[in-house]
């Protein structure tokens, strides 16, 4: 007997009405979800998205009096002005001098403390080291900068003391422009390490504390558990922020830089943050300032869909 094939039709697609109510149903069901995500939706609209209109400015000769609709079209004038600079070239290096320093020393810190921080033991003590090197993340950079200057100074700083134990002259950090980077890329690991950590400490307790004792029957010792285990464990998270990272890179910091900033160490402490304020703020220099500006979230844009396109072709993390 032949056998007769049954073909299913394809269900009809649904009309929008009925689109429209299972959105709807959907989001009375996680009403409360949604509710929680408002507030962040509104920061960024507000603090983030709206600014962006204020970029226009980069292509006006913009007056305060006059306002966007009052002020001339300049088109890139400013621009041409911010690379024909004559210091524009150096600024920039320093700024990517620092970001490389950034992303390949204190990037890595928060992970190195967080699977050091994960081999502890002792509860109590785990606790204790934890909100002693979380306290200087909620310390202002004016208070940090205050610290250092004190630790480093030639004359009474702890670090120099030290240094005069084993007959080495007195180094002034502060002002050499060859410590005056390490200062920076140091007094900002000491300040987030601890914070950064908290992300990856929150990662190594979602991993299968049975992948672990399968590793120790097999007779792998607690340096091979974490590269078997640990890092793979932590690589998702670990390609996020390095991605985010990445999309900051010319982002250091305008107080990070500036409290620590003199006349002496100039040449190697200006980057682009510093310089957009003294020339939009201290010479009034709006339009000019906002095209700097521009220029590096563009240049931050850039790197990050770079370094997301490699990323989900080579691991196959990405943040889209």
């Amino acid at each position: 007997m032949s056998q007769v094939r049954v073909q299913h039709a394809a269900p009809p697609p649904r009309e929008p009405r009925t689109r429209l109510r299972a959105t709807i149903g959907f989001m009375l069901k996680y009403k409360t979800l949604y509710a929680l995500s408002v507030p962040g939706i509104l920061y960024f609209l507000v603090f983030k998205y709206v600014p962006l209109l204020g970029s226009v400015i980069a292509f006006q000769n913009y007056n305060l009096f006059k306002g966007f609709s009052g002020s001339p079209w300049a088109g890139m004038q400013h621009f041409e002005k911010m690379f024909a600079h004559y210091d524009f070239i150096r600024i920039l290096k320093n700024t990517i001098y620092l970001g490389l320093l950034d992303v390949a020393v204190a990037f890595p810190a928060p992970i190195v403390l967080a699977l050091l921080l994960n081999e502890v033991r002792k509860l109590a003590f785990k606790r204790t080291v934890q909100t002693i090197i979380y306290a200087p993340h909620f310390l202002s950079w004016v208070i940090i900068s205050g610290i250092f200057i004190g630790i480093l100074s030639p004359s009474s700083g702890f670090v120099n003391q030290m240094l005069g134990w084993f007959g080495i002259e007195p180094i002034y950090f502060l002002v050499e422009n060859s410590w005056i980077r390490p200062v920076l890329v140091g007094s900002g690991i000491w300040r987030d390490v601890g914070y950064g950590t908290i992300i990856y400490l929150a990662a190594l307790t979602a991993i299968n504390p049975e992948l672990y004792e399968a590793a120790e029957m097999d007779g792998a010792n607690r340096w091979k558990q974490t590269l078997a285990i640990t890092l793979p464990s932590l690589l998702p998270v670990i390609t996020v922020l390095f991605l985010l990272k990445i999309g900051e890179f010319l982002d250091f910091g305008f107080e990070r830089v500036y409290v620590f900033q003199n006349s002496l160490n100039l040449d190697s402490s200006e980057i682009l943050d510093t310089f957009i304020y003294k020339a939009g703020l201290q010479q009034m220099q709006y339009s000019y300032a906002t095209a700097i500006g521009l220029f590096k979230s563009v240049v931050g844009l850039m790197l990050l869909v770079i370094a997301n396109t490699l990323s989900r072709k080579a691991t196959g993390e990405s943040l889209y």
